[in-house]
C-alpha cells in the first residue's frame, strides 16, 4: 500500500507542476491538508499564483471545483444556497450555492461581511449546510482553500478567531526565485501555454487515501510532544492567546498527513516541527508588549519548539 501511495503523491506533484513552477513546499502542504480533510488559508499578495495553484490541485485530483469571489455585497445564500418556489407545483426547491463542490476556492475571503464569512463555519466543521432548517450534506471529499491579501486594510473584514481556528493550515506562497521567475517569463511571456494539468486520481481514490492517512501510526511519545507544545503556548507570557484543543488535534492530523506526503508509515517529531508553524501560528496572538517590540507568533513558537525536549525513537 505504501508504495502505491508514494507513487500517487509523486504523480500528483508532477501533475500540479504542469501549472505551477516551483513552490514544492506549498504543494506538499496542500496535499497534506487534502489527505487530512483539512482546510487552508492562503495569505499572500496578489499575483503570486494562489488561484492557479488551487485550480491545479482540483484538476489533478479529479474533483469538482468552484470559485467564490468574496465581495461586500455577497450574501450567505449565494454561498450556501437558497429555496425558490416552483411555479408549476408551488413547492419549494433547493438551489445549491457555489459552496456545493469538492474543492472550493474562497477568493479574498476577508472582503465579505462577517455574516457571509460565518456561512462557511458549519460547512468547514460539519461538512454540511443548513438552509431554512433543512440540512444538506456536502460532497466528499470537501476542502475549502481561502485566500486573503494581508497588506490591504480598507474595505476588508478581518476573519474572527473562531473562523481562523477552522483552518488546518495557513500558508504563504511567496515570490518566485529569480530562476523560477525567468521560467515563468519564458513560458508565458511569449504567448506560451502551460502544460495541461493531468488528472491523477479520482475523488474515490482521495477518500481511500484519507482513510489511510487517518490510520498512520503515531507513538504516544509524539502525542505527548504535541500536547507539551500546545500547553507551552498557553503558558507563555509572550502570548495572550494560545493553541485551542482543536488546534492541537489538527496539528496531530497535519503531522500524519505530512508523514504520508513524505513517504513515511509513522509520524516523527520532525514532522511535527516542520508543520507546526503553518498549523499553529494563525491561532496564536502575541501580547501588546511583544507586538510593540516586533515579535510575531512565529518567533515565539520557534522559541518554544527549540526549548522543548524531543522524544527519541518511535516508542516510549
Amino acid at each position: 500500500m505504501l508504495q502505491s501511495v508514494n507513487e500517487i503523491i509523486a504523480d500528483l506533484r508532477k501533475s500540479i507542476h504542469g501549472a505551477i513552477i516551483g513552490k514544492d513546499e506549498v504543494i506538499d502542504q496542500m496535499l497534506c491538508a487534502l489527505l487530512c480533510e483539512g482546510h487552508i488559508l492562503i495569505e499572500d499578495v496578489p499575483g503570486v499564483g494562489k488561484t492557479s495553484m488551487v485550480s491545479a490541485l482540483a484538476s489533478a485530483v479529479g474533483c469538482s471545483f468552484a470559485r467564490i469571489q468574496f465581495t461586500p455585497d455577497l450574501m450567505p445564500g449565494d454561498v450556501t444556497g437558497y429555496t425558490l418556489p416552483d411555479l408549476k407545483t408551488g413547492e419549494f426547491i433547493f438551489k445549491p450555492g457555489t459552496l456545493h463542490a469538492q474543492i472550493v476556492l474562497a477568493d479574498e475571503i476577508n472582503r465579505a461581511t462577517a455574516k457571509t464569512q460565518s456561512a462557511l463555519l458549519e460547512a468547514m466543521e460539519e461538512r454540511q449546510i443548513t438552509v431554512e432548517g433543512v440540512t444538506y450534506p456536502l460532497p466528499r471529499p470537501f476542502m475549502v482553500l481561502a485566500t486573503q491579501n494581508p497588506i490591504e486594510l480598507s474595505g476588508v473584514y478581518p476573519l474572527p478567531e473562531a473562523q481562523m481556528d477552522r483552518f488546518m493550515l495557513r500558508v504563504s506562497i511567496g515570490y518566485p526565485t529569480p530562476a523560477e521567475e525567468l521560467k515563468i517569463l519564458t513560458l508565458y511571456g511569449d504567448g506560451g501555454k502551460s502544460v495541461a494539468v493531468r488528472r491523477v486520481v479520482t475523488a474515490e481514490n482521495i477518500l481511500k487515501l484519507q482513510d489511510y492517512t487517518r490510520d498512520i501510526y503515531i507513538a504516544n511519545s509524539v502525542r505527548k510532544y504535541i500536547v507539551r507544545i500546545a500547553n507551552a503556548t498557553r503558558e507563555s507570557k509572550e502570548l495572550r492567546c494560545g493553541v485551542s484543543p482543536r488546534g492541537t488535534l489538527l496539528l496531530m492530523k497535519a503531522a500524519q498527513g505530512l508523514a504520508v506526503v513524505r513517504g513515511y508509515e509513522y509520524v516523527t517529531p520532525q514532522h511535527v516541527q516542520d508543520i507546526a508553524e503553518v498549523a499553529l501560528c494563525h491561532r496564536l496572538q502575541v501580547t501588546p508588549e511583544m507586538k510593540a517590540a516586533g515579535r510575531t507568533p512565529r518567533d515565539v513558537l520557534r522559541k518554544i519548539i527549540a526549548a522543548m525536549p524531543v522524544p527519541q525513537g518511535r516508542e516510549e
